[in-house]
C-alpha cells in the first residue's frame, strides 16, 4: 500500500476548486455577470435548470471551507479569482469588495498554514466582454492582460504560485465550437479565433506574472487524455492522431516555442501556417515553471466519416465493458501514467503538477455517512500511477485532487458529485465522505 511519504517530503498535496463552481453570491457585492450566469438562464443548457447563483456559498463560508482543507490534511488550496468579481465589466472600474474578498481568502489560507495556488482564468469570462466577442475578439487580450496585471500587483506579495489558464482546450472547444458550455457559440471559425487569442493569453499572462511577482512559480493547466485508436487500422490511427493534436498538443506546443501542431491534417495545417510567423511564435512562447496536468479518463477513438472535419468518434467505456465512473468516464490508471509520460517527454517542460484528478460517483448521504468506496479505489489506482511516473524519473512536484466539495459542475449542474466533502445544496451542510477520511489517513503516513 503506497503512502504519502513515498512521494518525498517536498511533494505538494492539494485540493482544487474554481470560483464559478463554489462561490455563489453571483450577483452580489458588486460582482458583474459571467458568461456562466448568462448561459445558465438559457433553457435546456444546464441539467435540471440548475445555475451557479448559490453554488456552495463559499463566498460566505470560506473560513469553514478552508478549515476543511486543513482538517483533511492537505497543504495546498487551489482556487480561482473571478474576473467579473473584481472587474464587473471585464475592464475599467475595479470592484473593491471583490478585491477585499480574495485578500480575505488568501489571508485565511496563510493563517491556516496552507499554500495558496491561484488560477487566473477558470472559465468565468465577464459577460460584458463576451458581448464584444469574448475569446473570439482581438480586444480580449488587452482586457485579459489588464486583469492579470491587476491580480499580480494586488496579491503578488502574498501569492507566489500562479496558474494562468484552466484547460484552454476545454473552454474553447466546448464553449466556442460545440456550444455545450458557456457562451454557447459553435463553428470552426469561432473555435480557431478563440484558440489563437487564448494561446496568446497564456503566454502574455506568464510574462506579466514574471515581471510583477518576485520569486513567482508560474504554470498553466491542460485537460489531457491518452488517445487510443479503437483498432490498428490506418483510418482509426489517423483519427486518433487528429484528436490528440487538438486535445493534447494544441496549446502546450505553442507555449514551448514549437508553434501550432499541423502536420498530416489539412485543417490544422492551414491554421498553423497562418498563425506561425516568427512574430506569432515569439508571442505564443513562455517558459513556464510547471505544467499542470488535468486528467480524468482516456479516449478510445474510431474513424467516422460522418463527423465533419475531425472524422473521429469516441467509443464509450460502457460499450466496451470497461470500468467507468458515474459520468461514463473510463477508469484506467495505466492510461493516466501514459499521458503523464507524454507531457513529460517534451524537453522544455521543466516540471509537472497533477492539478486536477478525481471521479464522480452516485454518492448518497445515509445516516450522516457517505460511503464512497469506489472513489477511494479510484484514488489508490491513480496515485499509484503518479508514484510510478515519479519513480521512473518524471519530475512531478505535486498532486491536487478534484475537488474539495460537491459543487456546480458546469453543464452537469449539481448532479455530478466529485467532492471529498458531500454538500447538501439546500442547507449547505458539509459532510466529509469516506474518501475524505481516507485522504486524512493517507496524508498522515
Amino acid at each position: 500500500m503506497i503512502k504519502a511519504s513515498d512521494f518525498g517530503n517536498d511533494f505538494s498535496w492539494g485540493l482544487a476548486t474554481a470560483a464559478a463552481q463554489i462561490e455563489g453570491a453571483a450577483d452580489m457585492y458588486g460582482k458583474g455577470a459571467s458568461v456562466w450566469d448568462t448561459f445558465s438562464k438559457r433553457s435546456g443548457k444546464i441539467k435540471k435548470g440548475h445555475n451557479p447563483a448559490m453554488a456552495c456559498d463559499f463566498y460566505h463560508r470560506y473560513n469553514e471551507d478552508i478549515a476543511l482543507v486543513k482538517l483533511l490534511g492537505f497543504s495546498v488550496f487551489r482556487f480561482s479569482i473571478s474576473w467579473p468579481r473584481i472587474l464587473p465589466d471585464g475592464e475599467g472600474l475595479v470592484n473593491e469588495e471583490g478585491i477585499r474578498f480574495y485578500h480575505n481568502v488568501i489571508d485565511e489560507c496563510l493563517e491556516q498554514g496552507l499554500v495558496p495556488y491561484v488560477t487566473l482564468y477558470h472559465w468565468d469570462l465577464p459577460e460584458a466582454l463576451e458581448e464584444e466577442g469574448g475569446w473570439t475578439a482581438f480586444g480580449i487580450n488587452t482586457a485579459f492582460n489588464a486583469f492579470v496585471s491587476l491580480c499580480a500587483k494586488t496579491y503578488g506579495d502574498k501569492v507566489k504560485n500562479w496558474m494562468v489558464l484552466n484547460e484552454p482546450f476545454g473552454f474553447t472547444s466546448l464553449g466556442y465550437m460545440l456550444g455545450i458550455h458557456a457562451p454557447g457559440k459553435t463553428g470552426l471559425t469561432n473555435f480557431f479565433s478563440a484558440v489563437h487569442h487564448t494561446a496568446i493569453a497564456q503566454a502574455d499572462g506568464g510574462r506579466i506574472l514574471r515581471a510583477e511577482v518576485s520569486n513567482a512559480n508560474i504554470g498553466t493547466t491542460y485537460s489531457c487524455a491518452e488517445i487510443i485508436p479503437y483498432t490498428q487500422s490506418e483510418s482509426d490511427i489517423l483519427a486518433a492522431s487528429r484528436v490528440d493534436c487538438l486535445m493534447n498538443r494544441l496549446f502546450i506546443e505553442p507555449a514551448l516555442g514549437m508553434g501550432y501542431p499541423g502536420e498530416e491534417w489539412e485543417v490544422m495545417e492551414k491554421f498553423a501556417i497562418s498563425h506561425s510567423t516568427w512574430r506569432h511564435t515569439e508571442r505564443l512562447t513562455f517558459d513556464f515553471d510547471f505544467i499542470g496536468i488535468q486528467n480524468y479518463f482516456p479516449l478510445t477513438i474510431k474513424y467516422n466519416a460522418f463527423i465533419p472535419t475531425l472524422q473521429a468518434w469516441e467509443v464509450k467505456a460502457k460499450s466496451r465493458k470497461k470500468p467507468h465512473t458515474a459520468m461514463g468516464w473510463e477508469v484506467n490508471a495505466d492510461s493516466f501514467y501514459n499521458i503523464i509520460k507524454q507531457f513529460a517527454s517534451y524537453p522544455k517542460v521543466r516540471s509537472l503538477m497533477i492539478t486536477e484528478n478525481g471521479a464522480a460517483y452516485h454518492d448518497k448521504l445515509i445516516d450522516g455517512i457517505v460511503d464512497d468506496q469506489e472513489r477511494i479505489e479510484y484514488f489508490k489506482l491513480y496515485l499509484a500511477a503518479v508514484l510510478r511516473a515519479k519513480e521512473d524519473g518524471m519530475n512531478i512536484t505535486g498532486y491536487m485532487a478534484w475537488t474539495l466539495m460537491d459543487n456546480f459542475e458546469w453543464a452537469e449542474g449539481y448532479n455530478a458529485r466529485f467532492g471529498l466533502v458531500y454538500n447538501d445544496f439546500k442547507t449547505q451542510q458539509r459532510t466529509i465522505k469516506s474518501s475524505g477520511h481516507w485522504w486524512q489517513e493517507f496524508l498522515k503516513k
